[in-house]
């Protein structure tokens, strides 16, 4: 297949290049629409950055919305916090620890939105300097922020970590850094079901690349 875009991460995060070359391999940099016509090309991908609280939805509205990110914006790989750890092997729960594999987080969607490649993330990772990093360099960055009240997400008791006493738990023991400036909020007070917060969240999206 032509036009295959290679990712090298640098040696300093000791990341296996091989496995995330593996997420791309089957990629085209041509975007094309439904009829196969070739639509403007980006010199970057977008990076949809979806941040919020445990339990708070990121993960299930991220799966949601990935068919239409990828016919509306092109080739998109989605990763969330969790399955990026599982894949390069990263452990560490501490604040200072969530913080050193934000910078990673960060590294990772820079390399591959700037080969040419959409990136549909959710992860935790509430740390404005996290944040403020992607904005100053990430081209095409769109921060969502998925907004739900803390003591809810604990009665709700959806996360192991919810059920059982246990350390290094984000708005237990770690406090967040919640997002003021996000690009896009969605509140979610878990009386609308994931469809529909997906919807509506399209729709915010729809309108930030008209």
């Amino acid at each position: 297949m032509k036009n295959k875009k290679k990712l090298y991460l640098t040696e300093k995060l000791k990341l296996d290049d091989k496995k995330i070359k593996e997420h791309i391999s089957s990629w085209s940099h041509e975007t094309r629409d439904q009829e196969g016509n070739n639509i403007v090309k980006k010199n970057q991908g977008i990076v949809f950055w979806i941040t919020g609280l445990p339990g708070s939805g990121k993960s299930s509205i991220s799966k949601n919305i990935f068919n239409n990110i990828e016919k509306l914006y092109g080739p998109t790989l989605r990763l969330s916090g969790n399955k990026f750890r599982e894949i390069f092997g990263l452990k560490g729960y501490t604040k200072q620890e969530r913080l050193q594999i934000g910078f990673k987080y960060h590294e990772y969607c820079k390399k591959i939105s700037k080969s040419g490649f959409n990136v549909l993330f959710d992860a935790v990772c509430l740390f404005e300097k996290i944040r403020k990093k992607n904005r100053k360099y990430i081209k095409n960055y769109l921060e969502i922020y998925i907004k739900a009240d803390s003591k809810i997400i604990f009665q709700r008791k959806e996360k192991y970590f919810h059920k059982v006493k246990t350390n290094n738990v984000w708005a237990l023991d770690i406090k967040p850094e919640f997002p003021k400036n996000a690009d896009i909020v969605i509140n979610n007070n878990f009386k609308k079901n994931i469809r529909q917060l997906s919807n509506f969240l399209l729709k915010k999206i729809k309108k930030k690349f008209k």
